[in-house]
């Protein structure tokens, strides 16, 4: 075996999936290197994709020409669209999946890719020449070159996992975890510190008293995560059931408290604050007297639950008393204890926005290796990776994105600006542009992008351009197209809505809240003609014209916005400036501006600790 590639990614978990799958697929020799073989693409905590703002990095990873959309409408066992209540921006597709069908889809996917190899062992040092990565090498002493490498390693630097006092290495359950990789690295002066994240107790659900749970039931229209035109549904869509803890539940979480890692000093790195442990959720919220529980399937045919909301790293004999005051749990019986892990991460303030590192050159890190948490994050940050060693080895413009353009644009602009004092993870409130970076739009906004540098390919693209010119045909007509009120008003008063008084475009009619696009062609003849004609995706492309339809005012406006702070960032400042002789500004701007090296002044106002005065002082002497 010829042990010299373009691109090598360490590690097979999200992240490294992405990234390999990526730098294979634009063209470049391609290495992936993984503990395990059978657990490529493992769900470590939840088996589930998406969520609020995470659904919309699926879909950006899909239109990017990714294959997590893909393998999760492939081995989804229950859809739902959260946050329905609100507007479309906020939209935000989740899946329930099959773990190990999950795991096996993406094998298949890796397996089959032209360009890429896969090598199971593990790394135990980046070896480095000059400033610039030249390879590695592996517990089983072999040594691979390589023009780029991307460590994506998740929670396996050094990882310890904790149950109450007795702690076990490993970088996930049964796992053992890296060791010497990071000291490998930290050697070269890139600086890394320690995180913790946690995972609940597995449930059997033979043990389950169902009746006393609320039922959560999927949802099976159309919606998808894949823009590409397949089958919505492959397996037996699932129940997912909820439930409270009580009173009882948090006395007995309350006594065990001197023996949880979190609290008696056992752990120290910091945990995620918006996903809590069980024993953080009581500390943080005493006056709380319940706390909601969701039971979900951890595939389409096994008796493995998964119990969402009661992470904990508690003893296990205390987790199950705990569990067992809950009605439904009452006779539980489990196959493991929930359990913490601490892990290494570095920092991502010392990463350009492609995510190669600054320090070292042609070295890329994706994934919580960077600080952050979720299969979503991770996967966003590997594509990029992937797609930017790729352009390292052969040629190119470094391929980042705005954050006016992706929810992946904020993501490594908020890492590698503001750094991550806890794990990262992703909310809608984190973007400025929420109306911009919806769900139903991310395959309009990126395709043309992956396009023009090679990842998706033509059957992707056509499908693009079909869809766009079905909307510009919706939208052209009910522009175009008048409404007479003696021909619409019976339809109008049976629809909810006021009358006309005189003629309308058809448009000013959608505009209507209680008026849809399919309500209202049941009474427009011509207008239901039209929407015949689409005879694919016709339900997604009609949701996609009423949303620009209804929405066109916002997003206009936040166009407007991000277009003007735009020229901030065609400022460039990086090199410009000795900061530490710019006494005009703030000492933590100096500091801040030091370490991050923006690029430009958009990157540098996003810094904490830098003011509008420093940035005006910047753009004064940019003006000089």
């Amino acid at each position: 075996m010829d042990f010299k590639y373009d691109v090598i990614v360490i590690g097979a978990g999200h992240a490294g999936c992405e990234a390999a799958a990526a730098a294979a697929n634009l063209g470049s020799k391609t290495c992936l290197i993984t503990m395990d073989m059978n657990k490529i693409g493992q769900m470590s905590c939840n088996p589930a994709i998406g969520g609020i703002a995470k659904g919309q990095i699926v879909r950006e990873i899909d239109a990017l020409g990714g294959y997590m959309g893909l393998i999760t409408d492939q081995t989804a066992i229950q859809f739902r669209i959260l946050n329905r209540s609100k507007g479309p921006a906020m939209w935000s597709p989740r899946a329930q999946c099959d773990r190990n069908k999950f795991i096996w889809a993406w094998r298949e996917i890796l397996e089959n890719t032209p360009n890429l190899h896969i090598w199971q062992d593990t790394v135990k040092e980046i070896l480095v020449e000059n400033g610039e990565v030249t390879g590695l090498t592996t517990l089983w002493d072999v040594t691979f070159h390589a023009k780029t490498i991307i460590l994506t390693a998740g929670t396996f630097l050094n990882g310890l996992m904790h149950v109450g006092k007795t702690k076990l290495a490993g970088g996930r359950m049964a796992e053992p975890a890296s060791y010497q990789l990071t000291e490998s690295i930290a050697k070269h002066g890139i600086k890394y510190d320690r995180m913790k994240t946690g995972t609940p107790v597995r449930i059997d659900g033979r043990s389950v008293n169902y009746d006393l749970m609320e039922t959560q039931d999927g949802e099976c229209d159309f919606h998808k995560f894949s823009y590409m035109d397949t089958n919505v549904r492959h397996l037996k869509q699932l129940q997912c059931w909820t439930c409270f803890t009580n009173e009882e539940v948090h006395q007995i979480l309350r006594d065990g408290l001197p023996d949880s890692p979190l609290y008696n000093g056992q752990i120290q790195s910091i945990g995620p604050r918006y996903c809590p442990s069980i024993e953080t959720k009581i500390v943080t919220f005493p006056e709380k007297i319940q706390h909601q529980l969701f039971l979900e399937p951890e595939g389409e045919t096994t008796q493995e639950l998964y119990l969402n909301g009661f992470s904990s790293s508690l003893p296990l004999h205390i987790q199950i008393a705990a569990l067992r005051k809950v009605p439904a749990f009452k006779d539980l019986i489990i196959y493991r204890p929930g359990y913490a892990i601490e892990y290494d991460f570095f920092d991502p303030t010392q990463l350009k926005h492609t995510l190669e590192s600054k320090i070292i050159k042609n070295l890329f890190f994706a994934g919580q290796v960077n600080g952050t948490t979720g299969y979503e994050e991770a996967g966003g940050q590997g594509i990029i990776a992937g797609i930017n060693a790729h352009i390292n080895c052969h040629g190119g413009e470094p391929f980042t994105l705005k954050r006016d353009e992706a929810y992946i644009g904020v993501l490594i602009d908020d890492l590698v600006t503001k750094g991550v004092d806890e794990p990262y993870r992703m909310f809608t409130s984190r973007a400025e542009y929420r109306i911009l970076l919806r769900q139903d739009d991310a395959d309009i906004r990126l395709t043309e992008k992956a396009w023009k540098i090679g990842l998706v390919k033509e059957d992707r693209y056509t499908l693009l351009k079909n869809k766009k010119e079905a909307i510009d045909r919706i939208i052209s007509f009910t522009k175009s197209y008048s409404i007479k009120p003696n021909l619409i008003n019976e339809a109008l008063e049976k629809l909810g809505t006021t009358p006309l008084k005189q003629g309308c475009k058809l448009i000013d009619l959608i505009n209507r809240p209680q008026i849809t696009i399919e309500n209202i062609a049941e009474h427009v003849s011509a207008f239901k003609r039209e929407l015949d004609k689409i005879t694919e995706r016709r339900e997604e492309i009609i949701e996609a014209a009423e949303i620009q339809i209804k929405y066109q005012g916002y997003i206009e406006r936040e166009r407007i916005i991000a277009d003007k702070l735009a020229r901030l960032e065609s400022i460039k400042i990086k090199g410009r400036f000795d900061y530490n002789s710019l006494q005009s500004l703030s000492t933590e701007a100096r500091q801040k501006l030091i370490k991050i090296d923006p690029e430009t002044i958009a990157q540098a106002s996003r810094i904490p600790g830098v003011s509008p005065s420093d940035i005006n002082v910047l753009l004064v002497l940019c003006g000089r």
